[in-house]
């Protein structure tokens, strides 16, 4: 079953912005910014910081993946 693709909106670096991404990552988002103590928000904020020419929900969709492989090994 597909998992349907949501848009939000949040506030980072002090400006309103729209990110679309599936169920899933949306949830492991949530998970990993509330195992850190940060909203969601202030984690989209720490990527955006660093992601470089990437676009915003490519960016989140590769720290996601890059936070569980570290995990798994």
């Amino acid at each position: 079953m597909p998992d349907g693709i949501r848009k939000r909106s949040l506030t980072i670096a002090g400006h309103r912005t729209s990110i679309s991404l599936e169920d899933t990552f949306w949830s492991a988002l949530k998970d990993i910014a509330q195992s850190r103590g940060h909203s969601v928000a202030a984690l989209v904020a720490q990527i955006d910081e660093g992601r470089g020419e990437a676009g915003l929900s490519s960016a989140i969709r590769i720290f996601l993946l890059d936070h569980y492989r570290k995990r798994s090994k």
